[in-house]
């Protein structure tokens, strides 16, 4: 498994016009061996900015800490 870290923020689309977040935490065992938690958030949003500025207000992102798939 890779030892880079994950971003916290991983941005989906869900479909046509329709974009998910996803908050992810990462935390490490006692071997050091990395453990993902992930929390899909409920809104579906009409854009991939307004999933950013969504973080942003929320949860305090910062650039540079978003993944997108």
């Amino acid at each position: 498994m890779s030892r880079v870290p994950v971003k916290p923020f991983l941005i989906t689309s869900s479909g046509p016009g329709e974009f998910r977040l996803t908050v992810r935490k990462t935390r490490y065992n006692s071997q050091n061996y990395p453990l993902v938690e992930l929390v899909l958030q409920d809104e579906v949003f009409h854009s991939m900015n307004a999933a950013r500025a969504f973080a942003r207000e929320h949860f305090g992102a910062q650039p540079g800490q978003f993944a997108r798939s």
